[in-house]
């Protein structure tokens, strides 16, 4: 899951810029996205996701970890986009909801990124899901979700590159 963990911190650092809705609002009257959510932040999350998978890709071999799920190119990419789109698709959905960014929405925050990485990887490469995600993996996806993003948020929050400890 790092290729999918990293990329949300990453857009965090990266962000600014050109927001990806070009500051136009929905039909609802709201922004569609809002201002945290850049093409500098998406791309330079995507990227560092790849980078990352890449890291494990060259690791699994150089250090026989035949333990571990044996990433490729398509499942890091897959992973990193999808982690972000699953965060995009929450931003729309906060926003019709009328939540203001950085405003918490208990389970959504979490798991955003695991849904977004999952259903990414479930259209376009679902035997390396299957083969890699075993039931044991998914609880502790389950588990450690919450727990890291909370961590990472909090340090991302005192380093100055979010606004909100959450």
């Amino acid at each position: 899951m790092i290729p999918a963990y990293v990329p949300n911190s990453a857009a965090a650092v990266f962000g600014g810029g050109t927001p990806i809705d070009f500051g136009k609002t929905f039909r609802d009257g709201r922004r569609i996205f809002g201002d945290g959510k850049t093409y500098r932040g998406f791309f330079g999350g995507v990227l560092s996701g790849i980078l990352v998978g890449l890291v494990q890709i060259w690791a699994f071999s150089a250090f026989d970890l035949t333990g571990l799920p044996q990433h490729t190119l398509l499942s890091v990419t897959l992973l990193a986009t999808g982690a972000l789109l699953g965060d995009l698709i929450k931003s729309f959905l906060k926003r019709r909801l009328g939540k203001d960014r950085g405003e918490s929405w208990f389970l959504a925050d979490q798991y955003d990124l695991v849904i977004g990485a999952f259903v990414l990887i479930l259209l376009f490469n679902p035997g390396w899901l299957f083969e890699n995600i075993t039931l044991p993996i998914a609880i502790g996806v389950i588990i450690l979700t919450p727990l890291l993003h909370r961590i990472v948020n909090i340090i991302g929050y005192y380093i100055g590159v979010k606004e909100v400890p959450w």
